[in-house]
Protein backbone atom coordinates (compact mmCIF):
# COMPACT_ATOMS: atom_id res chain seq x y z
CA UNK A 1 0.00 0.00 0.00
CA UNK A 2 1.49 3.34 -0.84
CA UNK A 3 0.62 5.81 1.45
CA UNK A 4 0.96 10.09 0.56
CA UNK A 5 1.93 11.94 3.12
CA UNK A 6 -0.41 14.81 2.77
CA UNK A 7 1.53 17.34 4.23
CA UNK A 8 3.37 20.17 2.35
CA UNK A 9 6.93 20.61 1.98
CA UNK A 10 6.29 24.03 4.41
CA UNK A 11 4.78 21.99 6.85
CA UNK A 12 7.28 19.20 6.99
CA UNK A 13 10.22 22.17 7.38
CA UNK A 14 8.75 24.36 9.75
CA UNK A 15 7.01 21.01 11.90
CA UNK A 16 11.06 19.90 11.59
CA UNK A 17 12.26 23.14 12.34
CA UNK A 18 9.23 23.20 15.83
CA UNK A 19 10.26 20.00 17.00
CA UNK A 20 14.22 20.55 17.10
CA UNK A 21 13.79 23.35 18.58
CA UNK A 22 11.71 21.83 21.53
CA UNK A 23 14.59 19.46 21.52
CA UNK A 24 16.95 21.82 22.78
CA UNK A 25 15.05 23.59 25.28
CA UNK A 26 15.84 23.11 28.94
CA UNK A 27 12.80 20.98 30.54
CA UNK A 28 11.50 23.89 32.71
CA UNK A 29 11.03 26.52 29.68
CA UNK A 30 9.38 23.72 27.66
CA UNK A 31 7.36 22.79 30.51
CA UNK A 32 6.48 26.44 31.06
CA UNK A 33 5.40 26.57 26.73
CA UNK A 34 3.29 23.12 27.28
CA UNK A 35 -0.31 24.96 26.76
CA UNK A 36 0.94 27.41 24.09
CA UNK A 37 1.75 24.04 22.11
CA UNK A 38 -1.31 22.86 22.82
CA UNK A 39 -2.99 25.72 21.76
CA UNK A 40 -1.57 25.46 18.62
CA UNK A 41 -2.35 21.93 18.19
CA UNK A 42 -5.70 22.93 19.15
CA UNK A 43 -6.14 25.05 16.41
CA UNK A 44 -5.03 22.86 13.70
CA UNK A 45 -7.20 20.12 15.50
CA UNK A 46 -10.41 21.91 15.02
CA UNK A 47 -9.89 22.74 11.40
CA UNK A 48 -10.27 19.23 10.82
CA UNK A 49 -14.27 19.44 12.44
CA UNK A 50 -13.24 17.79 15.64
CA UNK A 51 -14.49 19.37 18.51
CA UNK A 52 -13.36 17.19 21.44
CA UNK A 53 -10.66 19.02 23.79
CA UNK A 54 -7.15 17.72 23.55
CA UNK A 55 -5.74 15.73 26.54
CA UNK A 56 -3.11 17.89 28.44
CA UNK A 57 0.55 15.71 28.03
CA UNK A 58 4.02 16.03 28.78
CA UNK A 59 6.56 18.46 27.41
CA UNK A 60 8.11 14.59 25.63
CA UNK A 61 4.21 13.63 24.58
CA UNK A 62 2.73 17.18 23.29
CA UNK A 63 5.56 17.29 20.31
CA UNK A 64 3.74 14.11 18.96
CA UNK A 65 0.58 15.63 19.34
CA UNK A 66 1.63 18.60 17.45
CA UNK A 67 2.71 16.20 14.89
CA UNK A 68 -0.40 14.42 14.41
CA UNK A 69 -2.63 17.60 14.56
CA UNK A 70 -0.50 18.80 11.56
CA UNK A 71 -0.80 15.78 9.67
CA UNK A 72 -4.60 16.37 10.20
CA UNK A 73 -5.45 19.14 9.35
CA UNK A 74 -3.77 19.07 5.79
CA UNK A 75 -5.11 15.90 5.47
CA UNK A 76 -8.55 18.23 5.66
CA UNK A 77 -7.03 20.59 3.21
CA UNK A 78 -5.23 23.13 5.41
CA UNK A 79 -1.93 23.37 4.75
CA UNK A 80 -1.07 26.34 3.93
CA UNK A 81 -3.21 28.19 7.32
CA UNK A 82 -0.96 25.02 9.29
CA UNK A 83 2.22 25.91 8.07
CA UNK A 84 1.51 29.60 9.43
CA UNK A 85 0.66 28.28 12.90
CA UNK A 86 3.67 26.17 12.95
CA UNK A 87 5.73 29.29 12.05
CA UNK A 88 3.96 31.56 14.92
CA UNK A 89 4.68 28.62 17.29
CA UNK A 90 8.46 28.04 16.51
CA UNK A 91 8.46 32.58 16.69
CA UNK A 92 6.78 31.38 20.11
CA UNK A 93 9.35 28.75 20.81
CA UNK A 94 12.69 30.95 19.96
Amino acid sequence: MNLIDPRSEAVRLELGRVVRRWQQLPLHHASALVPQVRDSATRLVTLTGCTEPLPELSPAATMDQLRVAAYDACAAGHCDTTAAELTALRRLIG
